[in-house]
């Protein structure tokens, strides 16, 4: 029979780290560098933390603050530095963000004043382009007035044209008549002979101018009473005197017929009558009997 051995158990030979590990001396040593290396990697953490928290503000100081803590709770080196980044780059984006916004709104300031400048120029082209069609209106207006007036003149010369033509060319002064003195008649009741033709009628019946004229004189003369004179085409001038009133003013127009006053008593009169004198040149009186038959009328 073969003897059974006695059980050995296996050599385990240590390891260099083991009996490192195991020197009283290595130990001694290990410990305090392990601890002066976790010391060193938070200083230098805490150190980075306040780099960027002076570069970022105060608000960048608090975040590394909490970055640290966060490291010496747990976070590697490079974890630490990755999330400081990332916050870094997310105030940053922020930044351009707010940036953004400001030069959006800049942007929308200035559309609102060109748009305002815009509205501005389009209201004064609107008011000219007004002011060009009112005056336009205007001139058109005008030129239609113009016309109007023209046309009005010409028919109304034209009426009175024909009113001329059909009217008499030479009437008596007045009508229902006799006659009171002749031309050159003597008598107590005049300075020197009688210078017309003494018209008498009741009083206010009308008084016509002979022929066509133009009213010169319609006042009132001395002895002449209430008197109108009447230039007429060939220089000739009637007078008319002795009247209640007046009918035209100097400077009217007047037709043969046209009333110019009323028989009155006007002046140096003794009964309601007109004197009627006729001054071919304008001042000395001749008689107007012959005159009157002259151009187809008889007194």
């Amino acid at each position: 029979m073969v003897d059974e051995l006695p059980w050995i158990p296996p050599v385990v030979t240590p390891t260099w780290k083991a009996i490192v590990s195991s020197h009283p001396v290595a130990r001694h040593r290990t410990k305090p560098r392990n601890k002066q290396r976790s010391t060193n990697r938070r200083t230098q953490l805490v150190g980075l933390t306040a780099a960027l928290a002076a570069t970022a503000g105060t608000i960048g100081l608090t975040a590394s603050i909490g970055e640290a803590s966060t490291a010496s709770t747990g976070l590697s080196p490079s974890q630490a530095d990755a999330l400081t980044a990332a916050r870094v780059e997310r105030r940053d984006l922020g930044s351009r963000d707010a940036g953004r916004i400001d030069l959006s709104l800049a942007e929308a300031k200035a559309y609102q004043q060109r748009a305002a400048r815009g509205s501005l120029t389009a209201r004064r082209a609107l008011a000219l382009s007004a002011a060009k069609a009112r005056s336009v209106r205007l001139a058109a207006a005008k030129v239609k007035a113009d016309a109007e007036a023209k046309a009005a003149a010409v028919a109304k010369a034209a009426a009175l044209a024909k009113v001329r033509a059909a009217a008499p060319s030479v009437v008596l002064p007045t009508t229902g008549y006799h006659l009171t003195a002749r031309f050159n008649q003597a008598g107590g009741r005049w300075a020197h002979n009688h210078t017309g033709l003494d018209f008498a009628a009741a009083y206010g019946t009308p008084v016509r101018a002979v022929m066509a004229g133009e009213v010169i004189q319609a006042a009132f003369e001395g002895a002449y009473g209430r008197q109108v004179k009447v230039r007429h085409a060939d220089g000739t001038v009637t007078s008319y005197s002795h009247m209640a009133e007046f009918d035209v003013s100097v400077g009217d127009s007047v037709t043969a017929g046209a009333q110019v006053g009323a028989i009155g008593l006007t002046g140096n009169t003794t009964g309601a009558h007109v004197h009627f004198e006729v001054l071919p040149d304008g001042e000395n009186p001749v008689n107007p009997d012959p005159w009157l038959r002259k151009h187809g009328v008889t007194p």
